[in-house]
């Protein structure tokens, strides 16, 4: 990349369009960013006027954008704006530093909070981990963000992710279809994560070949999980027994994350669930770390935290 007086800015070795975005709105988000510059862009050539500091500060971001396609093979919002955040660190390595993997459409994902964070260095330490908290807290999506990089690093050989087949108001029974099909609706928010993370020709391999498993929590019963990522979604939903049964099914080289929400026990009883007399029992065994999310770390729309605050003060008037 080349800049002259002024200045212009040359792109080199990317499609300008890839940088400018859909509708050029990559371009007029960076244009946001950098409000006291003027900047006109006509193919590959970006025109910029501005003081010299500016200019020089924006001619740095750009590179730094263009490093970061360079990397990762996409541009997206999310990157566009790590690139042009003011950081005197180049984009690409706070976003190496920061990604727990680059998902589809070089969308990276990352822990977004700080227990979302603590979780995933809590995973460089413990091979098993529990993470509990309200709906939205990105306790699982962060769980199977992990369980994709361990993949693509080999460091596992395949992935299973698991729920109890627990209805929610709903009767299994009334489904349409086979039990693979009855039960897949239970089991969609666990397909939506992976999609956004693994092209879907790949993925659909994955799950073709079983290097990707994605089962009710009936079938891990007289497993044995040998170099395999391992998540249980919903735990709450759990007995005591069933949970048991679950852990005892790590074998070498296993990693297993448990996740749930003590709020949404869909259990005939609450006092069934196993999740927290689990986490009490196994709190103090050493290689078994536990990250207690809360509304704090809602991640979904703004509305959801506020839900969650709503019900919250419902509970504690009844």
């Amino acid at each position: 990349m080349t800049g002259s007086e002024g200045r212009e800015i040359e792109i080199e070795g990317v499609d300008p369009r890839e940088l400018y975005g859909p509708q050029d709105a990559y371009l007029e988000r960076i244009k946001e960013l950098h409000p006291t510059l003027k900047i006109i862009a006509r193919g590959s050539t970006l025109k910029v006027l501005g003081s010299e500091a500016e200019t020089a500060r924006f001619a740095r971001r750009i590179e730094s954008l263009v490093a970061c396609y360079l990397k990762y093979g996409h541009i997206s919002a999310q990157v566009v704006d790590q690139c042009f955040s003011g950081s005197d660190m180049p984009a690409v390595e706070l976003l190496d530093k920061e990604a727990i993997v680059c998902g589809n459409n070089g969308n990276i994902i990352r822990a977004r909070t700080p227990n979302q964070q603590r979780l995933v260095k809590l995973y460089e330490k413990n091979d098993l981990l529990f993470a509990v908290g309200p709906a939205g807290s990105g306790k699982t999506y962060t769980a199977i963000a992990l369980a994709v990089r361990a993949l693509k690093e080999r460091q596992v050989r395949r992935i299973i992710l698991t729920r109890p087949a627990v209805e929610a108001g709903e009767k299994l029974g009334f489904l349409p279809g086979d039990m693979k099909e009855k039960l897949d609706p239970y089991l969609q928010p666990l397909y939506d994560a992976l999609n956004d993370m693994i092209p879907p020709a790949k993925l659909a391999k994955y799950l073709e070949e079983g290097t990707v498993q994605i089962a009710p929590l009936a079938y891990m019963r007289g497993r044995t999980l040998d170099n395999a990522f391992v998540i249980l979604d919903e735990a709450q939903n759990t007995t005591l027994p069933q949970i048991k049964m679950f852990l005892t099914r790590m074998g070498r080289n296993a990693r297993f994350i448990v996740t749930g929400d003590v709020t949404q026990i869909d259990l005939p009883r609450r006092s069934d669930s196993g999740l927290v007399r689990a986490m009490e029992i196994l709190r103090p065994v050493k290689g078994i770390g536990c990250v207690e999310f809360n509304k704090d770390d809602i991640v979904r729309h703004e509305l959801v935290k506020q839900i969650v605050e709503a019900f919250d003060r419902a509970a504690a008037v009844e």
